[in-house]
């Protein structure tokens, strides 16, 4: 346990950020789910749709260091893949 003022502090703020990142986290899979469930139910408009509204969500996310731009853009990549996909097939 944190024994100094400054170190419980610290303690007090890790735990806020990470509560707060585990949020921004999940809200981002949750859009990214919306996505994948729209193109497996083979609803093209439905996924550019949520494709549309999931795409800053990812940014924000990679922005603020909750992942990797590389990471980011692949998701972003793949996701827009499948929904081209849909669309040819």
């Amino acid at each position: 346990m944190a024994n100094s003022p400054q170190a419980r502090k610290r303690a007090r703020q890790s735990e806020h950020r990470r509560r707060h990142n585990a949020s921004q986290r999940s809200m981002m899979r949750t859009y990214i789910k919306k996505v994948i469930t729209a193109i497996q139910s083979g609803d093209r408009e439905g996924a550019a749709a949520a494709y549309k509204s999931a795409v800053p969500v990812i940014d924000s996310a990679a922005q603020k260091g909750l992942m990797h731009a590389n990471k980011a853009a692949r998701h972003k990549s793949r996701l827009n893949q499948r929904i081209k996909a849909l669309a040819a097939g």
